[in-house]
C-alpha cells in the first residue's frame, strides 16, 4: 500500500534526492506536468517569429496568434481593402478602393475598350518614419481573384495622382493607379504593392477587394 505524503514531506524528499545527485526512477504524476511544460516552453522559445526564413507551417503553429499588419514577421497576405500594412521604416500603405473609371478625356482620345473594365485604384501612403520615402519605388501588380487574369497598367488623365516624387516624414497622401482588366475575369481582384529596395527581405503586401462603380 502506497502512503500519500504531505506537500511538506514531498518537498523534503525531493530536496534530499537532488542533493544526492540521483534522478532515481520516480515517475510520479506530480513531477510529470512540470517536465512537459518545460519542454513546451523550450520549443516555443526556439521559434523566431520575425525570421523571414520561417516556413508557413511553423509560423501558423507558433506565431499566428501574434499576427499583425506590420512588416515585422506578421501577415502581409489576406489583407482587405481599407486595411493598412506598415514596412519596418515606417511607411504605411492602404488600398482604399478600386472603382470603375469612366471620366475619359475626350481631347486625349481616351475611351472604353470593349470587353474590358477600366478602373482606378486609390492608395493612401503615410510616412511615419524619420526619412523621406521615394514613391517611385512603389508599384502595383493586380490580378483577378476569381478565375485568373492580370490587369494591364495605364494612366487616365483626369484626376490622376501617380506614385511619383518623395513623401516627407509625417506626411500622408492619396495616390492613384489606373488599370484595365478583361471583363471575363470578373471584378474581384488582388492588389500586390511592390517596393523596390536594397533590402531584399521586404514583404510585398497583398490586398483583396472588388472593383465597384
Amino acid at each position: 500500500m502506497r502512503v500519500r505524503a504531505s506537500a511538506a514531506t514531498a518537498a523534503l524528499l525531493l530536496a534530499a534526492l537532488t542533493a544526492c545527485g540521483g534522478s532515481g526512477n520516480d515517475s510520479s504524476s506530480e513531477n510529470q506536468p512540470k517536465a512537459t511544460a518545460s519542454a513546451g516552453q523550450s520549443s516555443s522559445e526556439e521559434v523566431d517569429c520575425t525570421s523571414q526564413t520561417l516556413d508557413q507551417a511553423e509560423w501558423m503553429e507558433h506565431c499566428s496568434g501574434d499576427a499583425t499588419v506590420e512588416g515585422d514577421g506578421g501577415k502581409s497576405t489576406g489583407l482587405k481593402f481599407g486595411e493598412t500594412y506598415k514596412w519596418p521604416d515606417g511607411l504605411k500603405v492602404t488600398v482604399v478602393e478600386a472603382k470603375v473609371f469612366t471620366d475619359y478625356d475626350k481631347d486625349l482620345m481616351e475611351s472604353a475598350e470593349p470587353g474590358s473594365t477600366d478602373f482606378r485604384v486609390k492608395l493612401k501612403v503615410d510616412n511615419t518614419g524619420d526619412a523621406a520615402v521615394k514613391l517611385d519605388d512603389l508599384s502595383l501588380i493586380i490580378e483577378g481573384a476569381t478565375n485568373g487574369g492580370e490587369a494591364a497598367s495605364t494612366i487616365f488623365e483626369n484626376g490622376s495622382e501617380p506614385l511619383e516624387g518623395r513623401l516627407a516624414p509625417g506626411v500622408s497622401a492619396v495616390k492613384t493607379n489606373d488599370n484595365s482588366i478583361e471583363t471575363k475575369y470578373g471584378k474581384k481582384i488582388v492588389v500586390t504593392v511592390q517596393r523596390s529596395s536594397e533590402n531584399f527581405d521586404l514583404d510585398f503586401p497583398e490586398f483583396t477587394g472588388e472593383i465597384t462603380k
